[in-house]
């Protein structure tokens, strides 16, 4: 390496503008990185934010804002005179490659660690996805919408004059329940698009769905309560669920939805469901009414809780659209969860959860002792999104795009794998379930593919219990034509060998 007190760095890698993470943030964390790493050592002179700037193809202003960040944190130094270096007060014991650092600070026996019951059980539950990184275009990764069809540039443009113009006026605590315009948006919203019953003040901005179902679970279970879960389900739901300490007690789910009787079979006692009426993860049914009536009949008659996950019910092609189950409640029993994840990027971790009235103090009282409130400024302009009509808009266009994308999944699906799947064509969501035959493994199936470069996760991976079957989870929003295509030419020759 160059003397680092004499000759200037020079940065050998690329920023993609594609990235939902702005392009100042890649650069900070390609600088922090390679500081904490060893590959800058203290005192290694930084190139200019303007020459930085030419290198890289980039504005001078995203430089800047990235040399501000790693100033103010102290990774660097600058002078008058000197230019930018990295800061020689960096202790040495941070100056180490992270493997080295976890490999120094494992405990021989990590199985001896005094950690939670709930918290060990957290293993067992399966990962949606890779959670960093970009997917690198693998399909059928579920739950993934289109990033490449994205407003990025219309998002900028908000945040920035968001930045510019009202965080001198929010830079104050605020309100636990989130950004009150954002909240009259969203219940103006729903209200139109899916019948949801309720007032702003009924509305509380959450860190996505999984931040709803947190809060929901904390509020509303005891340890040891019964709760029912839908089998298959939703892993997010059950990562709750277990934190919380419920006694989970599966439910099957058939063609209709959840079997209510089912449950009362097997949890007379239960107080809680989580479920996804719209559109079940990950089977894709829709709950019929007479299934919906009775689930409302049993949480009147038990005193029981409904959180109701509307995850991707905005997306729909097929069928008169249903309201949500929310719309039919008359006794206050269900509280109604959605996300702008799989509506907009997975990075921006915005959800909300609508809570009948007398739920709306325990649920602030227990937020303010959890994260006080999300952050503001994505708050800000996601509410100008709303209702300036870029929201409309962009959820209009993705529906086009998404049904072209789900009926190819269909067309070449049926055609490359008719005898070996049997494919679910889905009213509305982003993903679809093809069952197996029955003697095959739906778990070494997923592997195999994997290993092809398919991520199509077994449906049994969601199941507390048995199935009579296996299957696989195709995510189709995210996932090019022409990808999509390759994709399951590749998975026939995988189940072909298998």
């Amino acid at each position: 390496m160059a003397n680092p007190t004499n000759d200037k760095q020079s940065f050998d890698f690329q920023l993609d503008a594609a990235l939902p993470e702005p392009l100042y943030r890649q650069l900070y964390e390609r600088i922090r990185g390679a500081i904490l790493a060893g590959q800058l050592p203290p005192g290694a002179r930084l190139p200019s934010t303007r020459a930085l700037a030419t290198e890289l193809g980039i504005s001078r202003s995203t430089t800047v804002l990235a040399y501000d960040h790693l100033l103010h944190e102290g990774y660097l130094t600058s002078q008058v005179g000197r230019g930018t270096e990295v800061s020689r007060e960096i202790p040495l014991s941070l100056l180490t490659a992270p493997s080295q650092q976890a490999q120094t600070k494992t405990p021989a026996h990590a199985t001896d660690l005094r950690l939670a019951g709930r918290i060990r059980q957290l293993g067992a539950i399966p990962a949606a996805a890779p959670l960093e990184g970009a997917p690198g275009g693998r399909p059928f990764l579920a739950g993934q919408p289109a990033l490449d069809l994205f407003p990025y540039r219309l998002w900028a443009r908000l945040i920035a004059r968001r930045a510019r113009h009202s965080l001198a006026l929010h830079g104050y605590y605020q309100s636990h329940a989130g950004y009150r315009p954002l909240r009259e948006a969203i219940a103006a919203h729903i209200a139109i698009s899916r019948g949801v019953r309720c007032t702003p003040d009924q509305v509380i901005i959450t860190s996505g769905t999984q931040g709803a179902l947190d809060l929901a679970a904390r509020v509303l279970i005891d340890p040891g309560d019964a709760a029912w879960f839908e089998n298959p389900g939703y892993f997010g739901a059950l990562g709750a669920l277990t934190l919380a300490g419920a006694q989970l007690a599966p439910v099957p789910v058939d063609a209709e939805g959840l079997d209510v009787e089912a449950g009362l079979q097997r949890s007379p006692n239960a107080r809680f469901v989580a479920v996804t009426p719209s559109h079940h993860f990950p089977t894709g049914v829709t709950m019929s009414l007479r299934r919906r009536l009775a689930l409302l009949g049993w949480a009147e008659r038990h005193e029981a809780w409904i959180v109701e996950d509307d995850y991707d019910s905005e997306y729909r092609f097929d069928g008169r659209p249903q309201a949500a189950l929310q719309a039919l409640d008359r006794a206050g029993r269900v509280l109604y969860i959605g996300s702008f994840s799989k509506m907009l990027l997975p990075s921006l971790r915005l959800g909300y959860i609508v809570v009948p009235p007398q739920l709306v103090e325990p649920m602030l009282a227990t937020r303010r002792n959890i994260d006080v409130h999300p952050p503001i400024l994505e708050q800000l302009a996601l509410a100008d999104f709303i209702q300036e009509g870029h929201f409309v808009r962009h959820l209009r266009r993705m529906r086009r795009h998404y049904q072209r994308r789900r009926d190819c999944l269909l067309h070449e699906l049926n055609k490359q794998l008719a005898g070996l799947l049997d494919v679910y064509a889905p009213e509305a969501g982003m993903q679809l379930a093809g069952w197996l035959p029955p003697e095959m493994d739906d778990r070494q199936v997923s592997k195999a593919a994997n290993a092809a470069g398919i991520m199509v996760p077994p449906i049994s991976f969601f199941s507390l219990e048995p199935l009579p079957r296996g299957g696989l989870l195709f995510g189709f929003a995210g996932i090019p034509e022409a990808d999509i295509r390759r994709g399951v030419k590749t998975l026939t020759g995988v189940l072909e060998r298998l």
